[in-house]
């Protein structure tokens, strides 16, 4: 079965989420807009999908291509597939959100240490 693994900083496996997709979340720590990204799980690597973002502004503008519909601008990037997705938490933010089958959940709740600055995501089986 193909799922979703959380790393701590040193390695260790902390939580694992079956499915062969998911969304990230989390708000810019400046405009405080949400943004998400939809990846599915393609053997060993991340491939994004799909991207979101409610408006622009520090660094964060949508790209040429992207099309506004219920007030988020929606495109997709052109990235190569990713190994992993290394997330660094700063505790003064909001924390990221892991979102699927239309439910999300804070990445703090699927970790030990809640206060863990660092975290991994990578594909596993």
């Amino acid at each position: 079965m193909t799922g979703l693994c959380v790393l701590t900083m040193a390695g260790a496996l902390v939580s694992a989420l079956a499915g062969d997709s998911f969304t990230l979340a989390w708000s810019h720590s400046v405009e405080k807009i949400r943004w998400e990204e939809d990846y599915r799980i393609a053997g060993s690597r991340f491939v994004l999908t799909a991207a979101r973002v409610s408006g622009s502004g520090a660094g964060m503008e949508p790209p040429p291509d992207a099309i506004l519909k219920d007030g988020q601008w929606h495109y997709v990037p052109v990235i190569d597939p990713l190994s992993q997705l290394r997330l660094a938490r700063a505790g003064v933010t909001a924390d990221y959100q892991i979102c699927q089958n239309g439910a999300c959940q804070e990445l703090g709740q699927l970790i030990p240490d809640p206060n863990s600055t660092q975290v991994t995501l990578i594909p596993c089986h």
